[in-house]
C-alpha cells in the first residue's frame, strides 16, 4: 500500500476532497481499488465507540465502510465503491468525515 499524494489526483476538481483524506494518512491499496487506514484505539470500548460514531455518518452519506476490529483495539477502515468496482469521490468524502470525528486513540 502507498500513502496518497498529490500525484494520485486525476483532476483539479477532485483535489480538495481527495487530499482531505490523503493528508490524514489513508493508504491506497496496491490495485488502487480501495483506501484504508489503521487506527490503534485506546482500548476495546474506544474502538466500539468509534465504530458507533462512524455509523450515522456512513448512513447519511449512504456509503458504508468495511470495519475490521482485531486484537481488541486495532481498527482498520476500508473504503471502496462497490458499484464502480473501485474508488469514487464518495470514498474520499467519507474518509475526510471519518477523520474529523472524535476518537480515543492509544497514547504514544
Amino acid at each position: 500500500m502507498q500513502t496518497l499524494s498529490q500525484g494520485d489526483i486525476s483532476s483539479p476538481q477532485e483535489s480538495g476532497t481527495k487530499m482531505a483524506g490523503a493528508a490524514c494518512g489513508w493508504k491506497l491499496n496496491e490495485k488502487s481499488k480501495s483506501i484504508s487506514k489503521l487506527y490503534i484505539m485506546r482500548d476495546f470500548s474506544a474502538a466500539i465507540a468509534f465504530m458507533k460514531t462512524i455509523h450515522p455518518v456512513a448512513q447519511a452519506e449512504d456509503h458504508h465502510p468495511d470495519l475490521h476490529l482485531t486484537n481488541y483495539r486495532r481498527l482498520r477502515i476500508v473504503l471502496s465503491t462497490h458499484k464502480v468496482g473501485g474508488l469514487s469521490d464518495k470514498d474520499f468524502i467519507l474518509a475526510a468525515k471519518i477523520e474529523a470525528l472524535p476518537k480515543a486513540l492509544k497514547a504514544r
